[in-house]
């Protein structure tokens, strides 16, 4: 049953060969995120930040005193409230809180810090509407997941109340590309290879910046008095490496943290989870703790 579900989802992605300009990129990402729509129970209502576009989602029975922050991913060059929108409307469901996407700025039209400064501009944006910080769960896959953990060490370091609790998914915390699995698992990944990712981290740094600076890796962080964090990654995944090491490095710096690895599961599978049980799983186990983290 795994099997054939994860196998219907790698022939989607390999349906078409992967595009090369980044509108072309951008519109894959949607078609393929979106290959299955929002249940219809959702509430869906656009706002803007800072003009830029995001999007409130609210489940029947989500309790809206509680909130989800979702950052997407696709390599800070591609991704958007479309193609992560089933992805964050049954996160928001499984989480029984209201969830605001937001679609950041992309590179390489829009490089560093465009999205980081847009992450805090978000967070800003969600506490003005007046929900308290420990009500919030901030989350991302993949480049999402890297800005996630940003925006916990700018508020850290600021001194301002932080949030509830993390969730990452299949999490890009190391733009130096320095992990093993980038190699030991390009064979079985379908998405994400080091040369495509090579490409991505060019186009989202200018020149001079360092790829270990912890506002784009935070791999290498002083993770200490970030929130409460669960990671979870597939086996099928060049990124595993990423989630083992920083999942390390935040148990060591005394960060409660949770790893998992989904056997078989590749790169953000939870976007596919109209058709993919281990996604609906997946989601429910990070909806108890994002519950048990925000006073749900």
């Amino acid at each position: 049953m795994v099997d054939d579900e994860i196998n219907e989802i790698r022939a989607l992605l390999a349906s078409k060969p992967r595009p090369v300009g980044w509108a072309e990129r951008r519109a894959r990402i949607e078609e393929v995120g979106s290959a299955w729509p929002v249940s219809p129970d959702i509430s869906l209502t656009p706002t803007r930040i800072d003009g830029l576009a995001a999007e409130w989602s609210l489940a029947p029975g989500a309790d809206p005193s509680r909130a989800l922050l979702f950052f997407h991913g696709g390599g800070y060059c591609s991704g958007s409230l479309i193609s992560h929108r089933r992805m964050v409307t049954e996160a928001g469901r499984a989480a029984a809180a209201r969830t605001l996407a937001v679609g950041y700025r992309l590179a390489p039209e829009h490089p560093f810090p465009a999205a980081y400064d847009d992450a805090f501009a978000a967070w800003r944006f969600l506490r003005a509407q007046g929900i308290a910080a420990d009500r919030i769960a901030v989350c991302g896959d993949s480049a999402g997941g890297g800005l996630t953990v940003a925006l916990s060490l700018r508020l850290r370091d600021m001194g301002e109340d932080l949030p509830g609790c993390l969730w990452l998914c299949s999490p890009w915390a190391d733009l130096t590309l320095s992990g093993e699995t980038m190699a030991t698992k390009d064979s079985v990944d379908p998405l994400i290879h080091k040369p495509y990712v090579e490409e991505l981290a060019d186009a989202y740094l200018p020149a001079g910046v360092d790829r270990k600076d912890p506002r784009v890796s935070p791999l290498f962080a002083d993770l200490k008095g970030v929130s409460p964090i669960l990671i979870q990654v597939g086996s099928d995944e060049t990124l595993l490496a990423d989630s083992t090491r920083f999942a390390a490095a935040a148990g060591a710096a005394d960060v409660a943290v949770t790893l998992e690895i989904w056997p078989r599961m590749i790169h953000a599978w939870m976007l596919w989870n109209a058709r993919l049980a281990e996604g609906r799983r997946a989601l429910a186990q990070a909806g108890n703790f994002i519950r048990s983290h925000t006073g749900g």
